[in-house]
């Protein structure tokens, strides 16, 4: 197995694709624009000569298979697409090391595999141009608001339907994507960690527990606004105090839910002038956890924690639903499989959750057994030009994702599913 795979090709595999779609500030792959367009012809050029079928699905998801004894299908997907000023490895390192463990399983099984294996490009994942993540995976799932997504448009005022419209996709078939996803029987994915857990344990590769649930409300207090020479501190009814302890409140939620993250992103005042009491301060609020009650409970303390508050400076608070999805727990076993992939590739491992979404929490959501691995991400940073990861560790998640795919064909060739 090991002579058939060749992590360095995959290494510079990404080299070529960042000169081809980046410059000086970063990666340029931004879904659905030119730049885009010219990776995936990149990507499509790479499996030249493999025997296998590519097409297009109607949300614009390119799906690579190579069929097998069996129509059971294991899926390994990334994204090449980017964020404006990316980094270089997000999302396209797990696209490309599907593709070297592709092609190790056409030579090892003279192009006919006990199941089915396939490699799909989901489609803007990053949400980078119209807000929306996960669109081709979420179609695909049947979780994309439909409603929701006709409206949105780019900074140009360019709708999202008619974007697609460019680009060859009819929007409103889209959620027919979801025939392919019947037969697969597991999903893998490789990503970079984008965060530093990985770093500051000094370990190359982890498993990953699965993707953190989103709850995200604005919250806005009103109060008065007032002279701030002549109104005596005891009689203002400031917005601004209000929301300024919710600041130091949701890090003691976060401490007190094992695991979960709280964040205040946004603080806009009204008036907003240096000589006014704050009328009305609007903040928004991102929590997240793996754990469904856990995410509950924080949700519903910081509510109670916004109410005291604007009950103690006399002050009215209310909230508006940004956004939530649910965490999305990835499967026991394959998570097992993971770890043993990893402790094979490099002798430790460690299992963490993941707070940013990634397209396999849509395969998750959708009954797909499924899985993900992370490796690590120098300075802990992602969406940034200054992503990178050690050469080495490339290397090992390389092996590492190729040995988990092997483990996983075995485990769907045998029955395992998420029954």
């Amino acid at each position: 197995m090991a002579a058939m795979l060749d992590p360095l090709r995959t290494i510079r595999e990404l080299e070529e694709l960042r000169s081809l779609t980046g410059d000086a500030d970063g990666a340029q792959r931004v879904a659905f624009t030119p730049t885009w367009l010219t990776a995936r012809s990149w990507f499509r050029e790479r499996l030249a000569g493999l025997p296998v079928e590519t097409h297009a699905d109607a949300a614009g998801n390119v799906w690579t298979t190579l069929p097998g004894e069996s129509d059971r299908a294991v899926v390994i997907g990334s994204h090449i697409d980017s964020v404006p000023n990316g980094g270089w490895l997000d999302g396209c390192l797990g696209l490309m090391a599907g593709v070297e463990v592709l092609r190790r399983v056409c030579a090892e099984f003279g192009g006919r595999p006990p199941v089915t294996l396939r490699v799909v490009d989901w489609a803007d994942e990053e949400g980078a141009r119209f807000g929306k993540s996960l669109f081709g995976s979420a179609a695909c799932s049947g979780n994309l608001d439909l409603d929701e997504a006709r409206r949105l448009a780019d900074k140009q005022g360019i709708r999202l339907p008619d974007a697609l419209r460019e680009v060859g996709i009819d929007f409103e078939r889209v959620k027919e994507s979801g025939r392919e996803r019947a037969s697969a029987a597991a999903y893998l994915e490789l990503h970079i960690e984008q965060g530093p857990v990985l770093l500051d344990l000094d370990l190359p590769l982890g498993a990953v527990l699965g993707t953190f649930g989103v709850e995200r409300h604005a919250i806005t207090f009103r109060g008065q606004a007032a002279h701030s020479g002549s109104t005596p501190m005891n009689r203002r009814r400031d917005a601004f105090l209000a929301a300024g302890k919710m600041a130091q409140e949701i890090y003691a939620i976060a401490a007190r839910s094992s695991g979960g993250v709280c964040t205040i992103g946004s603080c806009t005042t009204k008036p907003g002038i240096v000589t006014s009491v704050v009328e009305e301060c609007r903040i928004t609020l991102d929590q997240r956890h793996l754990d469904p009650a856990a995410l509950t409970r924080m949700h519903a303390e910081a509510r109670e924690a916004a109410a005291r508050f604007a009950a103690e400076g006399n002050v009215e608070v209310s909230w508006e639903r940004l956004w939530s999805i649910a965490p999305a727990p990835f499967h026991p076993e394959l998570i097992t499989l993971a770890d043993e992939a990893v402790r094979e590739t490099c002798g430790t491992s460690h299992r963490l959750p993941s707070g940013p979404l990634h397209d396999a929490a849509e395969m998750a959501m959708a009954g797909v057994p499924t899985v993900m691995l992370f490796v690590q991400s120098l300075h802990g940073i992602s969406h940034n030009k200054i992503e990178d990861t050690r050469r080495e560790h490339l290397e090992l998640a390389v092996r590492a994702l190729d040995r988990l795919a092997e483990k996983t064909i075995r485990w769907v060739a045998a029955g395992g599913s998420g029954a």
